[in-house]
């Protein structure tokens, strides 16, 4: 049986009130509340990663509004997933040889993180999933989401998940199966950041139209376990400046939690200009300044992961609704991006359009679309809380680091105190892919051999992500055009996907790598942590993400 035939038999189908995509926490929270306001609502929710949690990576220091409201009773529960209450709360200013501690009094309100938890997103969305299955939700780790199903009229049905046992060379595998069709009268995708049904989504139903650009981060992150007294429990540490320079938008992280863990993390604006930039290089250069050095002397480095983030803003989020479902979480871009904080809203939009769907569907409505989500995110929490913050992401941009965070610092002030700002609200301008500069433009950056202590490089980091893919299966990194990553992208940029890719996917190789004869550019898929960059920084948009075979990618372990 060829492919085509084998693709033409029909899918083993489902039916569900709700089908959900993505076990997040934005999922999980419209899961537990769909079934909270109406036990006999019958709710899926799909998730690729081949647990729980395996593919969620964030932080975190976690703002608990979200969970106060969806699980009131979650402090007193002895299998609560947070534990670690912030205790102290640092800011720094980082330059090459010292740093400057900014005063908490100068920050905005709106900024501090007492009242909030140091822990894993991933034991969050455990805690959640356990919660949401006791309540009838049926969950399905290892299936990925790869096809929107529409109806006649042409509002989405549903979702398939991706075939499974197509060989590399797109022939059929003896353990080829084929996917399910989960059919729901209505359809929330929860994917998280440029995730790859809801990119299908936003074009065609022009979710994007009136709208700024989505902006974006990446976010890199590691749990090192340190020494007992180089623990600080509950202590919060940010910082921006070095080694980013004041044109490339970007901070890190340092937050101590349980038993001698410290998670460390470096977020890169992906609207930098310089094409030699690399990410990852930067976070490990990051990890050498002296006033972060020491807290990582004679520590072990346990997990590494990343991640893209969504940036944008109030100004760039998408229209949620479309006929027959809606965007929720990190799909929609409700990250508030001074705070670094988005699993609240992402748990807040999920119960939104739960309440929402609920009298819909109690109604006898189906695939049609349930505007309420849309037209009242903005007076709710979500849009409260990042109205706030809208003008520090392009300030950042338009300004550079150094007049940009000030101003936006008077930015946010202002909008908590009197809520008016003298900029209104400010636009992005340019996506993330059309910002570099040639390489005649810039001055290439050098990064220093990682000393397998504090530093380290990209491959013996993909193997403490535990990410682990099917090897005879095509790669999920399509390429629009084939012959664009040599023709074009490496005589004007340096072939910038070596760089920005932060698990070493992309190469470059040369039948003689001296004389840099007949270079070729290689995909190793199986690298791949599923960070979506390089769908988003690629400055031809060539390439694009797909699903690979379900529980695939990342085994992250309390991320």
């Amino acid at each position: 049986m060829d492919l085509k035939e084998a693709q033409s038999e029909p899918r083993e189908s489902m039916d569900y009130d709700v089908v959900i995509v993505g076990a997040g926490p934005a999922g999980l929270a419209a899961a537990i509340r769909l079934k909270q306001l109406d036990e006999n609502v019958s709710v899926v929710v799909v998730e690729k990663g081949a647990e729980v949690g395996a593919h969620i990576l964030s932080g975190a220091v976690i703002d608990p509004i979200g969970l106060d409201r969806l699980v009131p009773d979650w402090r007193e529960d002895p299998e609560r997933p947070l534990t670690t209450e912030v205790s102290e709360d640092i800011f720094y200013f980082l330059t090459a040889p010292n740093g400057i501690r900014l005063p908490n009094f100068g920050m905005p309100p709106l900024m501090s993180n007492h009242g909030n938890f140091v822990g894993s997103l991933g034991l969050v969305t455990k805690y959640l999933a356990a919660r949401a299955e006791a309540l009838g939700v049926e969950i399905y780790p290892g299936f990925a989401a790869a096809e929107l199903l529409y109806n006649e009229d042409g509002s989405v049905a549903g979702i398939a998940t991706g075939d499974m046992g197509i060989a590399k060379d797109g022939t059929v595998s003896d353990r080829f199966t084929r996917g399910m069709e989960l059919r729901g009268r209505y359809t929330l995708l929860g994917e998280g950041a440029r995730g790859s049904l809801s990119k299908i989504a936003i074009k065609r139903f022009g979710l994007d139209q009136g709208r700024e650009p989505q902006k974006y981060g990446i976010g890199l992150k590691e749990i090192w376990q340190v020494k007992p007294e180089k623990f600080h429990k509950g202590r919060v540490q940010h910082s921006f400046g070095w080694p980013l320079d004041n044109r490339t938008g970007g901070g890190s992280f340092l937050y101590h939690f349980d038993d001698n863990l410290v998670t460390v993390g470096f977020v890169v604006h992906l609207n930098y200009e310089n094409p030699t930039l690399s990410p990852f290089d930067e976070f490990q250069r990051f990890k050498t300044h002296p006033l972060i050095r020491d807290t990582f002397e004679g520590a072990k480095r346990i997990a590494y992961g990343s991640r893209a983030i969504t940036e944008g803003g109030f100004q760039s989020v998408p229209k949620l609704t479309f006929p027959g479902g809606a965007l929720i979480g990190c799909a929609a871009g409700f990250v508030n991006v001074p705070r670094i904080k988005g699993s609240h809203n992402a748990v807040l939009s999920g119960m939104l359009a739960a309440e929402k769907l609920v009298p819909a569907l109690q109604a006898g409505r189906s695939h049609d679309e349930v505007v309420e989500i849309e037209n009242e995110w903005r007076s709710s929490d979500i849009g409260k809380d990042l109205k706030l913050v809208r003008n520090v992401k392009p300030l950042w941009s338009k300004f550079g680091t150094f007049v940009g965070i000030a101003l936006g610092g008077v930015d946010m002030w202002l909008n908590q105190l009197i809520g008016w700002s003298p900029f209104g609200t400010l636009k992005h301008g340019k996506p993330d892919y059309a910002t570099l500069k040639p390489l005649a433009e810039v001055k290439p950056i050098v990064y220093p051999k990682p000393d397998g202590k504090i530093s380290f490089d990209k491959l013996s980091s993909v193997f403490l992500s535990s990410t682990n893919h099917e090897e005879d299966q095509p790669a999920h990194l399509k390429l629009t055009d084939p012959s664009i990553p040599i023709a074009k992208n490496l005589p004007l940029y340096g072939e910038p996907a070596r760089l920005y890719c932060p698990a070493g996917v992309y190469e470059v190789v040369y039948d003689d790598a001296q004389a840099k004869t007949n270079p070729r550019f290689v995909i190793n898929a199986q690298n791949c942590v599923h960070c979506k960059t390089c769908d988003i920084k690629d400055p031809a948009q060539n390439i694009t993400w797909t699903t690979p075979e379900g529980g695939g990618g990342p085994g992250y372990a309390n991320m």
